[in-house]
Formats: C-alpha cells, sequence, structure tokens
C-alpha cells in the first residue's frame, strides 16, 4: 500500500491561479462594458465626433486589457514555476 503526498505547494499555487484569472478578470470586463456604454451614448449625442471618440476608446480599452493581460502572466508564472 503506498502512501499519496500531496504537494500542498503545488495545490496553493493552482489556487492561486485561478483566483488571479477569477478576480482578475472581473474588473478589466466592468470597466470595457462601462467604456463602451459610454462610447455609445457619446456617438448618440454627437455623430459627427465618432472618429475621435472611436479613437479615445480604442485606446481606453487597451488600458483597461493589460490588468487582465497582467492577471494572466502571473496565473501562468504560478502554473508553471511551482
Amino acid at each position: 500500500m503506498e502512501i499519496e503526498v500531496i504537494n500542498w505547494a503545488k495545490v496553493a499555487a493552482n489556487l492561486s491561479a485561478g483566483l488571479c484569472m477569477g478576480i482578475g478578470a472581473c474588473g478589466p470586463s466592468l470597466g470595457q462594458g462601462y467604456i463602451g456604454g459610454k462610447a455609445c451614448e457619446s456617438v448618440s449625442r454627437n455623430p459627427e465626433s465618432q472618429n475621435a471618440i472611436f479613437n479615445t476608446m480604442m485606446f481606453a480599452l487597451v488600458a483597461a486589457e493589460t490588468s487582465s493581460i497582467y492577471c494572466f502572466i502571473i496565473a501562468l508564472m504560478l502554473l508553471f514555476r511551482a
């Protein structure tokens, strides 16, 4: 009969990676939805400035997405370095 040893460091790393991606994706997704909604609202009020609003919206979406990319990188580091 073999005794199975649990590697608690690996368990903690996997749990932390899951929490990192789960919680780290909530903020950017809410922010991106808010940015898109406000951009649509702005275009509906002032259709002539659609290009300027679109450019500003795209820059804001890229800035909001970087935090979820950082969370993804940290989760990968936790998974493959532990």
